[in-house]
């Protein structure tokens, strides 16, 4: 794991050299697989393997990796939105049960029935992704609550904290402003994350928020408010831990305002011409995952050969998920009907 403290830099925010090298091969590491699976999955469906709805996650993958490092997925959780591929990946779901599921088959994580928008392992502590527009805030507001119920009632020790992902989009819904609200007066251990990419569908930030730096909007319900620079791994991780402390031992909730950008369209039927080749190629030179592997080059953390290695790993095993989804089988006409009711 990382070391407690990191060093200012007058380059960079952190020095790679202030944290374990092991540490962070595996962070980039699974940046790279969470790439190169939405990459091939993107293939599998312009080839019509895969069908419905997909919202590529590729240029936010430092996001939910640097979450789960962050976390003690033993005790917290992880709740998203319908662009939850990377999450599912980072929270440690196999990439086979993840492209599975994207294949509509019964050995996906959902057994075929959540498709790419509803990810979910209760086990790994993923409460899924959620296919409604901020529909997950108040459902993350509800895990904060139980947490601070086992913890202040039922006197257990080992709670933890939900963190909520969403998109800029959803701030603008009224289940965002209600369970911020809750979560302040009720000291519940939740920290809210939004993923800003820049657009919601389409529209720039810019053209439906009075405000674009949405870490303001903390003022207004008396709790912290913080931006990350979502394009750095490092940032991000630090950025986590302050808030997983602030919501554990401070008994209190965050926002926070990752800004990012996702290099894909809002879904992949999206072509994206909302948004000229120069704004995405200046987003794309601060690509969280060459950002990353040139400050470990640059400390002597890791040569091409090393990164070269890592980047066929990954392809080896993006390339068996779509093995192992070509050869599961679809589901029985029978499990139409179960998992829906509780005896």
């Amino acid at each position: 794991m990382a070391t407690q403290s990191a060093k200012k830099k007058a380059k960079d925010k952190y020095d790679v050299s202030d944290y374990e090298k092991e540490f962070l091969v595996g962070a980039l590491e699974e940046m790279m697989l969470i790439r190169r699976f939405e990459e091939k999955a993107a293939q599998m469906y312009g080839l019509r393997k895969i069908g419905g709805f997909f919202h590529a996650y590729n240029g936010q993958e430092a996001i939910s990796s640097a979450a789960v490092r962050a976390l003690d997925m033993k005790r917290d959780y992880i709740l998203t939105a319908y662009r939850d591929h990377g999450h599912a990946i980072s929270c440690g779901i196999d990439p086979k049960f993840v492209m599975a599921e994207l294949y509509g088959k019964i050995t996906g994580v959902a057994r075929g029935k959540g498709g790419s928008m509803h990810m979910f392992d209760a086990e790994k502590h993923m409460l899924g992704g959620n296919g409604i527009v901020g529909a997950q805030i108040p459902v993350a507001t509800g895990v904060a609550f139980a947490e601070m119920y086992r913890k202040k009632v039922l006197g257990e020790k080992n709670s933890g904290c939900a963190f909520c992902f969403f998109g800029d989009g959803a701030v603008h819904q009224g289940a965002f402003h209600e369970s911020l609200n809750m979560a302040s007066v009720w000291n519940l251990p939740a920290v809210y994350v939004v993923e800003n990419n820049q657009y919601g569908m389409g529209t720039a930030v810019s053209r439906v928020s009075a405000v674009t730096d949405f870490d303001v909007k903390a003022v207004g319900y008396a709790m912290s408010g913080t931006q990350l620079n979502g394009m750095d791994f490092l940032d991000v991780y630090e950025g986590f831990r302050a808030a997983a402390k602030e919501a554990i031992e401070n008994e209190r909730p965050t926002l926070i305002d990752c800004k990012t950008y996702r290099y894909k369209g809002h879904s992949i039927s999206d072509p994206a011409k909302y948004r000229t080749k120069d704004e995405l190629e200046s987003f794309k030179a601060r690509d969280p995952i060459t950002l990353l592997q040139g400050r470990m080059h640059e400390a002597g953390m890791i040569t091409d050969d090393e990164y070269r290695d890592i980047d066929q790993r990954v392809k080896d095993e993006v390339q068996e998920a779509v093995d192992f989804a070509e050869r599961s089988d679809e589901p029985a006409l029978d499990t139409m009907y179960e998992d829906i009711y509780v005896d």
